[in-house]
């Protein structure tokens, strides 16, 4: 499949996985790979971002990611769906870093010393991975672009689909704004 990813696609991963191991995390999952593609320029992913006014707020989408990483990678709408159940997610992660340290629901191994070698891809990020295969087919493209990795985050749903959606980045404009307006309508 790789064989088939541009230039940029190939890119985000490589970035996705710098990232993963700069934040020592166990595996590499979908947030690493928006960050990584927040980081692209001169790419069609990047072109969209910025046409839907995403390049102001790449800021605004560090943050959103590393809170819901510091809340052990639940969602907001998963936080809000837990407080329904009577459970304060804000105060267990509050309670667990008093104890353990800021960061310690993150799922980080900084400082663990047991791992060496590259950070493996976890089944989110894979997953992304095959849905934008799949997108860059139905659009009878040939290859594997950074825009179908953008575009994958925004059908799978998580914390990265959240964020984006949060911002104003839905599969919709996407199409939108990648192929069209034939094609959102259609999508």
């Amino acid at each position: 499949m790789f064989e088939r990813f541009t230039k940029d696609a190939r890119a985000v991963v490589t970035g996705a996985a710098e990232y993963a191991e700069g934040a020592g995390a166990g595996t590499v999952d979908a947030g690493h790979l928006l960050l990584a593609l927040l980081d692209r320029q001169g790419s069609r992913a990047s072109f969209a971002l910025a046409a839907l006014g995403l390049a102001e707020g790449r800021e605004s989408v560090r943050e959103a990611l590393g809170e819901a990483r510091r809340r052990a990678g639940l969602s907001q709408a998963e936080t809000e769906a837990l407080a329904g159940l009577g459970i304060d997610v804000a105060e267990i992660v509050a309670r667990v870093e008093e104890v353990h340290g800021v960061g310690a629901m993150s799922g980080n191994r900084k400082g663990k010393g047991w791992w060496s070698g590259r950070t493996p891809f976890g089944r989110e990020a894979k997953d992304t991975l095959v849905s934008s295969l799949r997108i860059a087919l139905a659009h009878r493209d040939r290859h594997i672009g950074d825009e179908h990795i953008l575009l994958a985050l925004t059908t799978r749903p998580g914390v990265a689909a959240e964020v984006l959606a949060d911002h104003g980045v839905t599969n919709a404009s996407l199409t939108r704004v990648l192929y069209g307006e034939d094609e959102a309508k259609a999508g």
